[in-house]
């Protein structure tokens, strides 16, 4: 079997230069996307909410929305509930690149699936939506064992 991590790592990285070019934003890099997509689908979700969500660790996490603060497309607010935790929001920066990031995900995935059959699609996507799960069950087992 080919390396699966490998291909989805070159789409992945190809994907990572085609939103730079398409959405050029000076001041966020590919990897901030998810997070736009992230925040502005669930505004007021906390960092442990994104982590999970985004699959990253809390320290990678806390680094890149301080970032996205720094740069004015974020406000962290405490949670009312847990003072502790603070609940992320975009800000109209924020709003304004929103748009753009949902279109170039458009085009790309409609270039990346070009003359490829929709049945083959469909079952392509329910083998990595498999995939998908097992790989997050391995990792909570991971973070369960290692507590």
């Amino acid at each position: 079997m080919p390396g699966i991590m490998k291909t989805l790592n070159n789409i992945s990285r190809c994907q990572a230069t085609y939103r730079k070019k398409t959405i050029a934003a000076q001041d966020l890099c590919p990897n901030h996307y998810a997070f736009v997509l992230n925040i502005c689908h669930a505004p007021g979700r906390s960092q442990d909410e994104l982590a999970r969500a985004l699959c990253l660790d809390k320290s990678t996490v806390a680094r890149t929305l301080a970032h996205l603060e720094k740069h004015g497309y974020i406000t962290r607010v405490p949670n009312e509930k847990d003072r502790r935790q603070y609940q992320v929001h975009p800000t109209e920066k924020m709003l304004d690149i929103y748009p753009k990031v949902l279109l170039a995900n458009k085009g790309w995935n409609a270039r990346l699936t070009e003359n490829v059959p929709p049945e083959e699609l469909e079952v392509f996507h329910r083998v990595l939506s498999r995939m998908e799960q097992n790989a997050k069950k391995i990792t909570e087992e991971l973070e369960v064992t290692s507590s």
